[in-house]
């Protein structure tokens, strides 16, 4: 399971995020969305997986982002051209 979540972040394309729940769902159960989180903050390659691409359901960046923290998390995606605001992204305007 492991191995599809690092390729799905592979086809997240630039200034597009994602959430735990879509990636359950490609994995074939939208309820794995805490696993999904588990296996994105024990990532072991953050330049192979872009994992600060994941956001939650409402937009909302990780508290705990493995590779910095929600700063750096907030930082990558803004050099990417995707606005975060009160450490939240439009959803519904950079979702893949």
């Amino acid at each position: 399971m492991k191995e599809k979540v690092y390729e799905f972040l592979r086809t997240i394309p630039k200034g597009k995020v994602v959430t735990y729940g879509q990636i359950a769902e490609y994995l074939g159960n939208k309820k794995l969305a805490r696993v999904v989180g588990n296996i994105l903050h024990n990532n072991p390659d953050e330049h192979k997986y872009p994992c600060y691409k994941v956001v939650d359901s409402k937009g909302n960046l990780s508290k705990h982002f493995a590779f910095g923290g929600i700063e750096k998390q907030k930082e990558k995606l803004e050099k990417e051209g995707i606005e975060v605001n009160n450490y939240k992204v439009d959803i519904h305007k950079y979702r893949m």
